[in-house]
């Protein structure tokens, strides 16, 4: 029998205190009683002893933007990639690309552009985007912009990505749509252009994905019409075939044979069109979100690699570039949300509530809406007995709770709550741009202060403080004269 936990692992689950020195993934760890992220103690952010290089006190609630993870991840898979081409003497080559829709903020941006990644974007902002990392500098002529999302020949984002191409010629629109080709074509301007595959699920043949109930992609007939238009035209020339099959797929089998199908029609495709180099498997690379994640990238890498390998040798074709659209497996490590537990409300419950000075289900839109669970742990107070527990937000709303209301998951709370933090650790990608970046929130509760945490190459950290909204701000934003 299995000792692996039938739900997911969401915080310390025992009665008794947390051991120093316990670590609870790479990046969370025990010391003195005190939460530490890599080599930051947490609570110090919000007690009288301030970490070093950092003058002040933050206020509750705190978003924590911890940018050394982003790089981190990067640095990961570019690595893994890397000993697995050498491996299996694979003669493509890897492309990391950043699925700017994870989170779009411009922290996140130069720091996935900093570390080498290339660039995907989705809508005629993200345009905008580019343009000013561009003007920057940090949006260099090496990298790729690939362009997916719709972009119909009367849309301002397919107008905006003309203008782009004045400025970035390594840009890639990716074609959902039969029509989207003619602005590109008519432009004159000369483009790579991507193929997407209607695709979504696990799916064993060209026939079933075909039926697959997915807004996105061509059909294997349209591809086929697709690839002979942008063959023809005298401006275009086809480069990269889309395949993406889902998000947070972590059964490796499942997931290489969803991609088997798109494997194979890209090796059909390469005989025809030699100048198809790249295999796009889009995004779905899992990443930690719960403590009991548990995932072989080196093992899914190796499999994707050799299934390339085996199609392109029974077509007689080269094996192409491998490009990654990596959203949330690159941002959400490094997000945080911080809270102080306002009070504890046993109320006749089964388990006491724990009351937080702000909102789960506008924070974390994911844990409301698809019972997405995220890690939670006290920043202090580890080295005393905890209690099984449930937290509430301050709003309102019945479903302002945590675990989410389907989940099986336990939670344990120290059961000293005075002057106690608590963190929701994982939560940086999707949940800040789903939620509205200085938007209005659920019961009108203003967004929190934010601290940006990068390092030097000494190890010294820097702080950047963007401040939250006051309650004016609110106001003005729901069209209040203050």
């Amino acid at each position: 029998m299995s000792d692996k936990p039938d739900h997911p692992v969401i915080g310390w689950e025992k009665e008794t205190a947390v051991p120093n020195n316990h670590q609870f993934n790479r990046y969370l760890h025990v010391q003195n009683g005190h939460l530490h992220m890599e080599g930051l103690d947490l609570a110090q952010f919000f007690l009288d002893e301030a970490p070093q290089g950092f003058e002040k006190t933050m206020p509750s609630p705190l978003e924590i933007v911890y940018l050394p993870l982003i790089r981190q991840q990067i640095q990961k898979m570019n690595q893994v990639f890397s000993d697995v081409i050498a491996e299996l003497d694979y003669t493509g080559e890897f492309h990391y690309t950043y699925a700017s829709k994870a989170n779009a903020a411009e922290e996140v941006i130069r720091t996935t552009l900093g570390a080498g990644a290339n660039h995907e974007m989705s809508s005629t902002v993200d345009v905008d985007i580019a343009r000013i990392m561009i003007e920057r500098g940090l949006l260099t002529p090496d990298r790729m912009i690939v362009c997916n999302g719709f972009k119909g020949p009367k849309s301002l984002y397919a107008a905006n990505l003309l203008q782009l191409r004045l400025l970035h010629e390594n840009l890639i629109p990716v074609i959902e749509d039969l029509e989207e080709i003619s602005l590109f074509l008519s432009s004159g301007q000369p483009f790579d252009v991507g193929l997407r595959q209607k695709s979504y699920g696990h799916n064993e043949t060209l026939a079933e994905i075909d039926k697959a109930n997915s807004r996105f992609g061509l059909n294997t007939d349209d591809m086929w019409k697709a690839a002979a238009y942008v063959a023809a035209a005298p401006n275009l020339t086809l480069k990269m075939y889309h395949y993406m099959v889902g998000s947070q797929l972590t059964n490796i089998p499942d997931f290489i044979s969803s991609l088997k199908p798109g494997i194979e029609l890209f090796a059909r495709l390469r005989q025809r069109y030699p100048s198809l180099s790249i295999f796009n498997f889009g995004g779905g690379m899992p990443v930690a979100m719960t403590l009991d994640f548990d995932f072989d990238y080196h093992e899914f890498v190796r499999q994707l690699l050799t299934a390339l390998q085996e199609a392109c040798q029974r077509y007689n074709v080269p094996v192409p570039d491998v490009m990654g659209e990596f959203g949330r497996y690159t941002t959400s490590e490094h997000g945080a949300h911080l809270f102080k537990i306002i009070t504890v409300k046993e109320n006749g419950s089964k388990l006491p509530w724990y009351i937080i000075d702000g909102s789960i289900m506008s924070s974390f839109p994911d844990s409301w809406a698809l019972s997405e669970h995220f890690i939670v742990l006290p920043l202090n107070h580890l080295d005393k007995p905890f209690q099984q527990v449930q937290l509430g937000g301050i709003t309102c709303d019945s479903d302002d709770v945590y675990p989410p209301k389907p989940s099986h998951s336990p939670l344990y709370l120290p059961v000293e709550a005075d002057e106690l933090y608590i963190g929701f650790f994982s939560i940086g990608a999707y949940q800040e741009m789903l939620g509205g970046v200085k938007g209005s929130k659920h019961c009108v509760l203003p967004e929190a202060y934010e601290l940006i945490i990068d390092q030097e190459g000494d190890g010294r950290f820097q702080f950047q403080i963007l401040h939250g909204q006051t309650p004016d701000d609110v106001l003005r934003n729901l069209g209040y004269a203050v």
